[in-house]
């Protein structure tokens, strides 16, 4: 079976952007820690991508620039995949309205059309979204997606029981949170987690279906310690570092994947989640 209304079912087929020298002047305007090294995020992206093509996934490089725009390589936020399509986002970062058209153009080449857009006023970033199952759909409800963000995604997935959850203030408007900042699946019935900061109604959400939680530690929450990506059930890929976290993955039987990330990951606060927008899983 073949599908991608799934978090954690093998990867077939996904969708990433190499970084490029121009975009990364723009660092700064971006929010990111600091400037990339051009000739480091190339190779970092490179070897990301060699991860990807070895778990045995098709890798789909998209081409179409967003030009200055040093976020564009985070390609789980433009746009939202279901079984009918594209839903073309409106991400709550301004700097960042420009990538979901772009990301349609590359996706439209590869067979796969547009099935609904998100409009004025309201705006809904990737990150915000799981697929809990086929038919169940959590939306975090933050500063990067609003209610009327929350309500539009509902109208556009009909046959989808849509969760919403309110997001943390945390740190504010200025730095993002998305729901996926605090967990990833696993598995279906286990996520990896920093549980402080999960919202009350999805711990329960979660519990009540058997999802067992890897806790990520305190110390490992702000390096991208919850941000994993799902190559199988219980195969992931992870950023290097974050000992503790890959430890405690390994000890409910994920088998671990790494990849340096120092400038594509971690100067945006972008992980492998981020980097990634799966199109086949199955």
């Amino acid at each position: 079976m073949t599908r991608i209304q799934d978090q954690v079912g093998t990867l077939r087929r996904v969708y990433v952007r190499a970084p490029r020298a121009e975009d990364g002047v723009a660092w700064r305007s971006y929010g990111w820690h600091d400037a990339p090294d051009p000739a480091r995020a190339r190779q970092e992206h490179e070897a990301f991508v060699r991860e990807l093509e070895l778990a045995g996934a098709e890798v789909v490089l998209g081409r179409t620039a967003v030009d200055g725009d040093p976020d564009s390589i985070y390609t789980y936020d433009p746009v939202f995949l279901t079984e009918a399509g594209v839903i073309v986002l409106r991400p709550g970062k301004e700097g960042r309205r420009d990538e979901p058209d772009a990301v349609a153009a590359d996706l439209a080449n590869e067979g796969i059309g547009v099935v609904g857009r998100i409009e004025p006023p309201a705006t809904v970033e990737g990150g915000d979204m799981l697929w809990l199952d086929e038919r169940t759909l959590i939306v975090g409800r933050g500063y990067r997606t609003n209610e009327a963000g929350v309500d539009a995604i509902r109208a556009l997935v009909p046959d989808v029981t849509v969760v919403s959850v309110d997001l943390p203030h945390l740190r504010g408007p200025d730095e993002c949170l998305h729901l996926m900042s605090l967990l990833s699946p696993l598995d279906r019935d286990l996520v990896v987690a920093h549980l402080p900061l999960l919202p009350v109604a999805l711990v329960e959400t979660l519990t009540a279906r058997g999802v067992a939680f890897v806790e990520v530690p305190e110390e490992e929450f702000s390096t991208m310690g919850p941000n994993v990506l799902a190559l199988a059930p219980r195969v992931a890929l992870a950023l290097e570092g974050n000992a503790e976290t890959r430890r405690r993955m390994e000890a409910a039987g994920v088998d671990v994947r790494t990849y340096r990330g120092d400038e594509i990951s971690r100067k945006g606060d972008g992980g492998p989640t981020c980097l990634t927008r799966p199109l086949l899983r199955g």
